[in-house]
């Protein structure tokens, strides 16, 4: 393995050498109109071409009859709910499977390839947001297994027939250094992974338990799709940017360049992938992947018939992903392991997780379900009421409302409280998308009481009583991405939004804007707004106005947040002058609010500490009335759930809660969480203890399916900490 690994070391020297070769190949827009991120070749009599649907309205897979490649024919759309992985898994049984995963829910569902009807005993749910799905046949065992990667993580599960149905069966879990967004696998067992803007990275397949070593490859790509071509002699590996794909061979050298002609605009969105067998028009195969160009979204097809000869490659046209690479195959899982562990040597067996004893013949549950449920399988818990998440120690929470329908991509909320009558407070939210790209705003009851068009704006949040000449006045802040600008409103006395002379302040050249929160500082008095980039870069500004009331802003600080990591999620405490941060896959930083504080950060979270997965998004916090008591409250993207921790130092954690479905009033459970916001003050009586307002990423609709648009939930902030809790914030 080090012998193989070393042989990579001139990977990157080796892209800087001129290509000798390169080819041009015309592309056909073969199906548009949906949302993709990966493609996936199927290898039959009948092939077909699969592909993922990410769109919040529809979501789940397509499948594309490959007899006419200059058209597809889509021949079945599974509507499993918002998806960006499918693969497809050969000789289980007697049987070819296809097998996704939908964000909505986390269940991983199981398809039968010739019928493509799903087989509803072989579901299993993987709490998580996935990103790619790579599939392996072991050549010792002949065993077919998948990794599935997601935020910083990887599953590794065996496919295998039990009582004649499918069986999804997690064999570890392990760390890797990014997101997989895009996976391959060569013909030796090594797994390659990337996504946009990190290094490419490595690791072996084994039959094992024990975590792999992930190696990294190269230096920072624009990787976005990873692909294997099995040739005769050797696998080539291709990577894929925005416009053009890169082949390498064995030793990791540069064989040439594919590049494109016949979409403007283009810009490849992932789902590298190829087809090694004879197709109408092309009988060396085809390559697909996921695109955008011009306005079109969908999947595109290219010809090997000219690229292979023009990099020197030899077609392979007799590989076949069916079949099995062990003559005499020896099983690793073996009868004394009761098929629940590996086995090892001197009659050992190393258990699958959910499994345990010297034959690994019973079953057990993380934490025991942490006393709130029943152990009912192998690391399968069955929850008691108030209970929820993988060890039931997620409280589950019910929203008893949520907004109406609006946006085609909302992030984040924020909470008005009236002056005249609490139960009169809004909830302000924000589309970052270009559909519907504004601010809209909520009642108590959800109920859309207005929109205002905005350049796209992110984070959201509320400035009460600042003096804009000879007034005082609320407003709303954001980020705005379209323009890079900060975005400010003012809130009227009912609640509702209008422009403000002065309310739109551009941001430095070539800086790209992101998050954003606010700070009224107790030392000076003065209103600063802070935004971020993706790359960690923060600008605080103060916020004043002219005589006549045009709002202006200066730039006093800047700083790198975190370990320069993608940030988003900001919140700051006005009584401490503490700023929290949010590093998507890293944690929650602590920094000084003041424009001359340090700019050294305190790592008071951290993903993988047990309790917090990436990503991290939303922040807010609920101060006590007096003292220092009260709560910081972060979204964990990855588990769907929301962390509390003591808004004093040193920040202890507080518990996990989740919000499930609320039957009775027919609203859906959160998914995906995003930007959040919380008050303690009690607004209604249903709100008696005060608002917590989340971000749901997709909107499962009672009839089937999810909306368009998005929705937020609005939940009592009495059912999330309990009157004891509620109690010691004096409100």
């Amino acid at each position: 393995m080090r012998q193989f690994f070393a042989s990579i070391a001139c990977f990157w020297a080796s892209l800087s050498f001129t290509r000798a070769r390169s080819v041009n190949v015309n592309l056909v827009p073969a199906a548009t109109g949906f949302e993709p991120d990966n493609t996936v070749f199927y290898y039959s009599t009948n092939p077909f071409l699969l592909s993922n649907d990410g769109g919040a309205e529809s979501g789940g897979y397509l499948v594309f009859d490959l007899s006419n490649t200059s058209s597809l024919t889509e021949k079945s759309y599974q509507k499993t709910g918002r998806s960006k992985v499918i693969a497809p898994v050969y000789s289980i049984g007697s049987r070819d499977l296809f097998v996704t995963i939908a964000a909505p829910d986390s269940i991983m569902r199981v398809f039968d390839a010739t019928t493509i009807t799903e087989i509803p005993r072989a579901r299993k749910k993987i709490l998580g947001d996935w990103s790619n799905l790579c599939a392996w046949r072991s050549s010792d065992s002949g065993q077919q297994y998948l990794f599935l990667f997601g935020k910083k993580q990887v599953v590794q599960l065996l496919v295998r027939t039990h009582h004649q149905d499918p069986e999804l069966v997690e064999i570890q879990k392990f760390k890797i250094p990014i997101e997989g967004e895009t996976c391959t696998v060569t013909s030796t067992g090594i797994v390659f992974f990337s996504s946009e803007d990190q290094p490419l990275y490595s690791f072996r397949a084994t039959e094992s338990t024990s975590p792999p070593e992930i190696l990294a490859v190269s230096k920072e790509l624009e990787v976005s799709g990873l692909s294997t071509y099995h040739g005769i002699s050797q696998d080539y590996l291709l990577l894929a940017d925005d416009e053009q794909i890169e082949v390498l061979d064995a030793r990791m050298r540069s064989v040439g360049t594919i590049l494109f002609n016949g979409i403007e605009d283009l810009s490849i969105q992932g789902g590298l992938s190829v087809y090694q067998a004879s197709l109408p028009g092309s009988a060396s195969g085809a390559f697909a992947f996921a695109f955008e160009g011009g306005d079109e979204t969908g999947v595109v097809l290219g010809s090997l018939e000219a690229a292979l000869p023009a990099l020197g490659i030899l077609p392979n046209t007799k590989y076949s992903p069916s079949k099995s690479l062990c003559k005499k195959c020896t099983d690793a899982v073996c009868d004394r392991c009761s098929g629940n562990g590996f086995c090892g040597g001197r009659g050992s067996c190393e258990c699958f997780p959910g499994f345990a004893g010297k034959t690994c013949d019973r079953h057990t549950c993380e934490s025991n379900c942490s006393g709130y449920g029943k152990c009912i399988g192998p690391n399968t818990c069955k929850c008691y009421d108030q209970w929820d998440g993988p060890d039931c120690s997620f409280s589950a929470v019910k929203a008893k409302y949520e907004t109406d329908a609006n946006g085609g991509d909302g992030d984040d909320p924020a909470i008005w409280i009236s002056p005249i009558s609490p139960d009169k407070s809004r909830i302000v939210t924000t589309t970052k998308s270009a559909e519907g790209a504004g601010f809209a705003v909520f009642d108590l009851k959800g109920t859309l009481l207005q929109k205002m068009p905005a350049a796209e704006p992110n984070n959201v949040d509320i400035i009460y009583g600042f003096k804009a000449g000879n007034r005082t006045i609320d407003l709303t802040f954001a980020a705005c991405r379209d323009d890079n600008t900060l975005c400010l409103f003012e809130v009227t006395s009912t609640g509702l939004l209008q422009q403000i002379s002065g309310g739109v302040h551009q941001t430095p050249e070539d800086y790209e804007v992101y998050g954003s929160c606010t700070y009224l500082s107790k030392k000076s008095g003065k209103q600063y707004l802070f935004v971020n980039s993706k790359k960690a870069l923060y600008l605080q500004y103060e916020l004043s106005a002219t005589v006549n009331g045009t709002l202006q802003t200066q730039l006093v600080r800047n700083f790198t947040g975190g370990s320069g990591g993608q940030v988003e999620g900001c919140v700051a405490d006005d009584e401490t002058d503490y700023l929290f941060l949010g590093e998507e896959p890293e944690g929650i930083w602590r920094y000084s609010a003041e424009p001359d504080g340090s700019n050294t950060g305190y790592l008071i979270a951290k993903v993988g500490d047990g309790r917090l997965s990436a990503d991290v998004e939303g922040l807010t916090l609920v101060p006590a009335k007096n003292g220092p008591g009260g709560y910081l409250f972060v979204s964990s993207q990855g588990i769907s759930a929301y962390l509390v921790y003591q808004r004093a130092p040193p920040h202890e954690y507080v518990m996990t809660f989740t919000i499930v479905d609320n039957g009775g009033r027919g609203i859906d459970h959160v998914s995906n969480t995003d930007g959040i916001a919380a008050v303690g003050y009690k607004l209604n009586s249903e709100f008696p203890g005060g608002l917590f307002v989340t971000h749901d990423d997709a909107n499962e609709l009672a009839e089937g399916g999810t909306a368009a648009e998005a929705s937020f939930k609005l939940v009592s902030l009495a059912d999330i900490l309990g009157p004891q809790r509620i109690k010691s914030l004096g409100y």
